[in-house]
């Protein structure tokens, strides 16, 4: 006789395989950070003059008490795709497609701030929901 608790073990396999894809994607998030803050390490220590000849004149400034602060912004456009269609088909015949929601646009945007003091760059931040 085949009991309910014996089917159990079964179904783990999925949660760990559904882990690990949870994992892989947040790994990718990582990596993308990783490699932001790998770029910009380059320029702490380093003169504001070797800033600027690289990223070029900053969005903004602020100064305050001889400390400066310069703000990069990079903004962008992505496209989620509509659901596709649904229910009994030919879409085409009713005027329309059976399905859910149209594409939606949502602004991506990140926000690098360098901390400059002394003329060199000491510290930067980053703010937004794009920066990795």
């Amino acid at each position: 006789m085949i009991h309910f608790f014996q089917c159990l073990p079964q179904r783990r396999p999925m949660r760990r395989l559904l882990a690990a894809g949870l994992l892989v994607l947040a790994g990718g998030c990582a990596h993308e950070l990783a490699q932001r803050q790998a770029f910009l390490n380059q320029f702490v220590g380093h003169p504001e003059q070797e800033l600027l000849g690289k990223l070029g004149v900053p969005n903004r400034t602020y100064t305050a008490e001889g400390v400066k602060y310069l703000a990069y912004d990079q903004r962008r456009v992505a496209l989620i795709p509509p659901l596709p269609p649904y229910g009994p088909g030919p879409w085409w015949f009713y005027g329309g497609y059976g399905g859910g929601p149209p594409a939606e646009a949502v602004e991506l945007t990140c926000e690098t701030t360098f901390t400059v003091a002394g003329g060199v760059v000491k510290s930067y931040t980053l703010r937004g929901n794009a920066c990795g």
